[in-house]
């Protein structure tokens, strides 16, 4: 499908990666991973041909369709999301257009028996025949599912794009994208706006996606959920593995640890040798030995073991003074924008040492909720905080307020106060800003630079309670780990605002749900909210919705029997376990796809290969059928 090979590309006479090779498949869901900077969007932007490299090439199958998911979005003002997202079908647009030309001509012409008119009648049975091939007379319904998917509600389809904010934006591009149908998919950090139920739809999608797939995410349990196979850039170089990233570590991690081993004792050989030429040197009648032990000693291919690139930033948060018990109470706090009303009635108590998590959808109030309590906006009711309380608050845009005209030394020393100034070397040290680095101005910064100069910045005053908003986005996964070590050891009150489920787990205590307007509580961490809210999969998030309207429905009526309950439980139970074998089989019969793409007849010698394939791919149609049974005997149940 795609072949890169021996490809280098160098900034201002340094290579970023030097020749690199690796062949994308049908069915490949690729992991691009690596330090922030190492070189993940660059390679994106050559393989989409956004742009050039200096040496190598790459290769492709004819006719073949690359899509590839950007960070900077331009939308044509006036628009709404609906047709915006209908942009993504250039070709049923412009068949929709001959369509309807030809229509107006035949309404207006009389000439019936005419060769012209007949002519238009052949035109419009071949235009609405490539019109029902391009799929025009579904697209519009796939639009709706895919918009619904990334969590836009029917009532935002009207709306301009211009009243969304950029995450939303960059949902509308990703529906595009996904709508396309391309045979490789690049993705660059495509979880950065989504949230958790938005992410976990996305996951289902990509593991149906029969086309390639090449992402750039920090979000480990994405890539683990998502990937079967792992590129890492590293110091210039790549390192490939059939295996998604968690998998990868250990394969990684295995690798070094043989070619240590056999490094060692290539070395306790050479030594050896080297000794015996040293001592035969010395002999007239042992030089001929000698000379052999040289060139043999000479031909000798040395073993070298993979560098890492293991500069991580340092990072712990200080505690200031101890504050009161409660931290942060709220009672019938409310927020509205304009006719949006976002926060009503929230009752709200934060205690000291606690660490809770805000989650739910984008919109739901979660950065609002965190602006109330460190006091940057308005808003009805009343946000309390505590006896001694020192807020530290790093906004979800936290990197867009710093001043690009600035270096980073300068972004620092003018945020300082006497106390910390002259720890500020130090600090940007730790956060891996040394040497020159620190005279580079703010706007060369890569997103996860500017990230981690905001993190310094946060430690120039001290705090303890800690307020931060999305704060793993565009760190890399090391940075992330650093970050997350950091705040399990914080000793003060985190509250955490994120969609980053790996981050989350077993960092939080409590997690707050914000949904319609509300917030409510669970007593865990994110793993339990999951449990909880029965996600763990799209397919129970839907089954959840079906299930809490009929609920609604059999509240109102009050007529549901005993047997009828009972009944209609055993038929979810009946498609819950039929749901999870497809799933099982469905993700068996990709491994043999992947399998036969990368090395068809290894695989196909396998015993009794294709009996097996192919008795899989059976139970898989008779699953689908009794699916359709189960469903469609559920939704008589329910009536």
């Amino acid at each position: 499908m795609l072949n890169v090979h021996n490809l280098s590309v160098s900034f201002q006479g340094s290579y970023l990666f030097e020749g690199i090779t690796f062949m994308l498949s049908p069915g490949n869901r690729v992991g691009l991973v690596g330090k922030n900077g190492a070189g993940k969007s660059t390679l994106l932007r050559i393989i989409s041909g956004e742009q050039e490299y200096d040496e190598g090439a790459i290769a492709t199958d004819k006719e073949i369709s690359i899509g590839f998911l950007k960070q900077d979005i331009d939308f044509t003002k006036g628009r709404t999301v609906l047709e915006e997202s209908y942009e993504a079908f250039t070709e049923i647009k412009k068949l929709e257009k001959q369509l309807e030309d030809i229509n107006t001509q035949l309404a207006e012409r009389t000439d019936y028996e005419s060769e012209g008119y007949n002519q238009l009648m052949i035109d419009l049975n071949e235009v609405q025949h490539q019109y029902e091939i391009h799929g025009g007379y579904n697209y519009q319904g796939e639009t709706e599912r895919i918009l619904q998917g990334l969590g836009f509600n029917r009532e935002d389809f009207s709306k301009v794009t211009e009243t969304f904010s950029g995450g939303w934006r960059m949902r509308i591009e990703l529906a595009k994208l996904l709508l396309q149908n391309h045979d490789i998919l690049l993705l660059d950090e495509p979880t950065n706006h989504l949230d958790i139920e938005s992410i976990l739809w996305l996951e289902d999608f990509l593991n149906n996606y029969a086309g390639a797939v090449v992402l750039v995410s920090h979000d480990k349990m994405f890539l683990d959920n998502v990937t079967n196979r792992t590129i890492e850039i590293s110091l210039g170089k790549i390192y490939d593995y059939p295996k998604p990233y968690s998998k990868y570590l250990v394969l990684r991690k295995e690798l070094r640890e043989q070619q240590l081993a056999t490094q060692k004792n290539q070395q306790k050989q050479i030594e050896q040798t080297e000794k015996l030429i040293e001592k035969f040197r010395a002999k007239a009648s042992k030089a001929t030995m000698a000379q052999s032990l040289i060139k043999k000693l000479d031909k000798i291919d040395r073993i070298e073991v993979d560098e890492d690139d293991n500069s991580v930033m340092t990072l712990r948060f200080p505690i200031s003074v101890t504050p009161g018990k409660v931290v942060v109470t709220a009672e019938k706090a409310a927020k509205r924008y304009g006719d949006n009303q976002v926060l009503t009635d929230v009752d709200l108590l934060i205690e000291r040492d606690s660490k809770t998590a805000f989650v739910g959808q984008n919109g739901q109030g979660k950065s609002t909720l965190a602006k109330m309590i460190v006091g940057d906006i308005d808003f009805t009711g009343t946000v309390a905080l505590g006896h001694n309380v020192q807020i530290g608050y790093f906004a979800q845009n936290q990197a867009e307020y710093l001043d690009g005209s600035k270096t980073v030394e300068d972004t620092m020393l003018d945020a300082a106060d006497e106390k910390s100034r002259p720890r500020v070397r130090d600090i940007l040290g730790a956060f891996l800003f040394r040497g020159e680095e620190v005279d580079k101005y703010v706007r060369v910064l890569s997103g996860g630079e500017r990230n981690r100069l905001a993190l310094a910045k946060l430690l120039l005053q001290p705090f303890n309670v800690l307020v931060m908003d999305e704060p793993t986005n565009h760190l890399d996964i090391k940075s992330k780990n650093v970050l997350k070590e950091a705040l399990m050891n914080f000793q003060g009150t985190l509250i955490l605002v994120s969609h980053d489920r790996d981050f989350l787990q077993g960092l939080t205590n409590k997690v707050y749900e914000f949904k319609d307007q509300k917030i409510k509580e669970y007593l865990g961490d994110v793993e339990y909210f999951l449990e909880q809210r029965n996600l763990q999969n799209m397919r129970e998030a839907e089954k959840k919705t079906v299930s809490e309207k009929k609920e609604k429905k059999q509240t109102a009526s009050g007529k549901q029997s005993y047997e009828q309950q009972k009944k209609l439980k055993s038929l979810q139970n009946k498609l819950s376990k039929v749901e999870a074998t497809i799933n099982k089989l469905e993700r068996e019969i990709k491994e043999i796809d992947v399998a036969l793409s990368i090395n068809y007849e290894e695989t196909i010698a396998q015993s009794n290969f294709f009996d097996d394939y192919q008795g899989k791919k059976k139970q898989l149609e008779s699953l689908m059928e009794q699916w359709e049974e189960v469903t469609a005997a559920l939704e008589l149940a329910g009536n």
